[in-house]
C-alpha cells in the first residue's frame, strides 16, 4: 500500500497509450554474420569510384563491391551480400531479382504490379518489403506469392489491396496488410498457414461479413492478431488457440460473447479501446481469465468496473462513464480465501487508469487493501 503513485490525467498527453500504431516495428532479420568486418582487397576501377560517389552507403556498412547481378535501380552493399535495396527509387515495376537475394526492400515506390518473371531466380528469398506502393489484387500474378517457398516475412502495408492476397506460401510467418482497402478475406486463405505467427490487418474496411466462422482455421501458431481500425460490430469468430495479443481498437464492437476468451487460454494482452462496449455487452466474468495480464477498455461506455482475474497487472478504464469503484466487488474472489498459494501477496494489479470518468480522489481504501501491489493510479 505504500509508495502509490497517484497521477492526474493532465500528466498524460492525449491518447498517449492508445495509439493504434504497428506494435512491432519493422526489423530486418539480417544474420549477425553479415555485420562482421570484411577485409577485402579491392581493385578500384575508375567507374566504381563514380558509383560510390553517387550514393551514401554510410548506413549500410562498407562501400559495395561492383556486382554484376545487382539490378541497376538498386543498391547491393557488400557487407550484406544477401540484401537488395530498391526502396525510394520511384520504381513502377520490380526489377529482376538475383538468386542470392534473401532480403528485398522495395518500399516507398510506385509499383503497381508483381510479375513472376521478376522473381524467377529468387528461390531463397525470405523477406520482402513492398509497403507504400500502388499494388492492387488484380495486378499481382496469381501464383507468384505461393511460389516463393522460402518466404517468411511479407510487408504489403499502405497499398491498394481490396482483399487478402491469395494463395500465400505455407512458409510465411508474418504478413502485414495494414492501411489498405481490404474488405474481403477469401475462403481458406489461411487454412494452410500453420507457421504464421503475426497477422496485421489494421486500418482496413473489414466488417463482420468479411469473416466466415472458420476463417482462422489452420493458424495453429498465430500469436498476434491486429484488426484495429476496421468496422467490426462483433468480436471476430473462432480465434486461434494460441493467440497471445489481440488488437481490436477503433471498431464499433458493442458486446462480447459469454466465455469468449476461455477458448484462447494463452491470451495475455487485449486492446478494445474506442469501441461501444457497455455494461450489458460485457458478461460478468468474461475478463476473468488467468492468462490475461494487460486489459485496455478505454473510451467505451462502461459505468461499472468489470470483474478481473487476480493475475491481471495493467487495467485501462479511462474515458468511460464510471462513477464509483467498490473495492469489495472488484477484488478477485480468490483474495477472500485466507491462504491461497497462487496469490501469496494478493492480486497482481500494478497499474490502474481511471481518468476521464466521474471518479474523484481519494482512492477508496478497500481498493488499496485488495490490490496491495498497486503502484500507479491515474485518476
Amino acid at each position: 500500500m505504500l509508495g502509490i503513485l497517484l497521477q492526474s490525467n493532465s500528466s498524460l498527453t492525449s491518447d498517449q497509450h492508445l495509439r493504434t500504431e504497428d506494435p512491432m516495428k519493422q526489423r530486418s532479420p539480417m544474420d549477425a554474420q553479415y555485420c562482421r568486418p570484411l577485409f577485402l582487397l579491392v581493385i578500384i576501377f575508375s567507374f566504381t569510384h563514380s558509383v560510390t560517389q553517387a550514393y551514401d552507403y554510410t548506413d549500410l556498412g562498407t562501400y559495395p563491391l561492383f556486382s554484376i547481378d545487382c539490378p541497376k535501380e538498386c543498391v547491393c552493399p557488400s557487407s550484406f551480400p544477401h540484401a537488395i535495396y530498391c526502396d525510394n527509387k520511384g520504381l513502377k515495376e520490380v526489377p529482376h531479382i538475383p538468386s542470392r537475394t534473401w532480403y528485398l526492400y522495395l518500399h516507398n515506390n510506385l509499383i503497381e504490379s508483381l510479375k513472376e518473371e521478376s522473381f524467377a531466380n529468387a528461390t531463397e528469398i525470405k523477406w520482402i518489403n513492398l509497403s507504400r506502393n500502388k499494388l492492387s489484387n488484380k495486378n499481382i500474378s496469381k501464383s507468384l506469392l505461393k511460389s516463393l517457398k522460402s518466404l517468411l516475412y511479407l510487408y504489403l502495408d499502405d497499398n491498394d489491396l481490396e482483399e487478402v492476397p491469395a494463395p500465400l506460401p505455407e512458409s510465411i510467418e508474418q504478413i502485414r496488410l495494414a492501411r489498405n482497402k481490404i474488405s474481403k478475406v477469401p475462403e481458406g486463405v489461411f487454412s494452410k498457414l500453420g507457421n504464421l505467427t503475426l497477422l496485421d490487418l489494421h486500418h482496413n474496411k473489414l466488417t463482420d461479413s468479411s469473416f466466415q466462422a472458420d476463417v482462422f482455421n489452420g493458424l495453429k501458431s498465430l500469436m498476434q492478431l491486429n484488426l484495429a481500425k476496421n468496422s467490426l460490430k462483433k468480436m471476430p469468430p473462432g480465434l486461434p488457440l494460441n493467440t497471445v495479443q489481440l488488437y481490436l481498437d477503433n471498431n464499433n464492437i458493442e458486446e462480447i460473447p459469454k466465455n469468449y476468451f476461455n477458448n484462447i487460454p494463452r491470451i495475455t494482452f487485449i486492446r478494445l479501446n474506442y469501441n461501444k462496449l457497455s455494461d450489458t455487452g460485457v458478461p460478468v466474468n468474461v475478463f476473468n481469465v488467468t492468462s490475461l495480464l494487460d486489459l485496455q477498455l478505454s473510451y467505451n461506455e462502461l459505468t461499472a468496473v468489470p470483474i478481473v482475474n487476480g493475475h491481471l497487472e495493467r487495467l485501462h478504464l479511462d474515458h468511460n462513464k464510471i462513477k464509483n469503484i467498490n473495492g469489495n466487488i472488484l477484488c478477485p474472489e480468490v483474495v477472500k480465501e485466507e491462504f491461497d498459494p497462487h496469490f501469496p501477496h494478493g492480486p497482481r494489479l500494478r497499474y490502474l487508469r481511471l481518468d476521464g470518468n466521474e471518479v474523484q480522489p481519494p482512492i477508496p481504501l478497500d481498493l488499496m487493501i485488495c490490490f496491495r501491489l498497486l503502484q500507479t493510479v491515474v485518476i
